[in-house]
């Protein structure tokens, strides 16, 4: 069985992250991490931005993955700020990263107004691992800031395998989960690969 080696820091961030909050399952993972570093370096990936941080796993992945990447981080909970920044100064990734603390769907706004005005190129990549009621939103609001052959990869988008069962109650995550699917399964701008890797990836190609 695939097994990654994840680093001293992603160790000790995934420790602390058993420690100083009450939600650690909410990590990605080494498994989805090294998928992600594996993507941005087989395609060049350099400018990308994250959807929901949490604790900073899947931002070190990110960052590590090519020192020329430039990530632009959402996260929505102030409180996680400091464990945040320690995790990323430990991994040495610190200056890659530009966090914004609050909604991403105010924040977003602000994002394709700078790449309006030039001051940034299109994302490359997109990884979107936050409020799974939002899923639908966040994409309709990010596939217009990235590039065509840009990839968005969504996380848990099997949701404990509720989002194929077509018995499964519909709580708002759930029901945004499988709104999310829906739309990408019927989005002609896109084509899309659901990978059955810890709670689902969807890898979406921009065309």
């Amino acid at each position: 069985m695939f097994s990654p080696q994840i680093s001293e820091t992603l160790y000790w961030l995934t420790r602390q992250t058993h420690i100083r909050t009450n939600h650690a399952r909410m990590l990605c993972g080494a498994e989805v991490g090294e998928l992600l570093s594996a993507i941005i370096q087989k395609n060049g990936y350099r400018n990308i931005l994250e959807i929901g941080v949490f604790t900073g796993y899947s931002s070190i992945c990110l960052a590590s993955a090519s020192p020329d990447v430039r990530l632009d981080s959402l996260e929505i909970n102030d409180e996680l700020t400091d464990l945040i920044l320690e995790g990323w100064k430990r991994a040495g990734v610190n200056s890659q990263i530009n966090l914004s603390i609050g909604d991403a769907m105010k924040l977003i706004p602000e994002l394709k107004l700078r790449i309006d005005n030039g001051l940034q190129p299109l994302y490359d990549l997109v990884y979107i691992d936050a409020n799974k009621r939002y899923y639908t939103d966040y994409y309709t609001a990010v596939l217009p800031l990235l590039r065509q052959g840009g990839m968005i990869v969504a996380d848990n988008v099997l949701w404990s395998g509720k989002a194929l069962d077509p018995n499964s109650k519909l709580d708002p995550q759930t029901k945004g989960i499988k709104n999310f699917n829906a739309l990408v399964e019927n989005d002609a701008r896109v084509k899309a690969e659901l990978l059955p890797l810890r709670d689902g990836l969807y890898l979406i190609t921009k065309l």
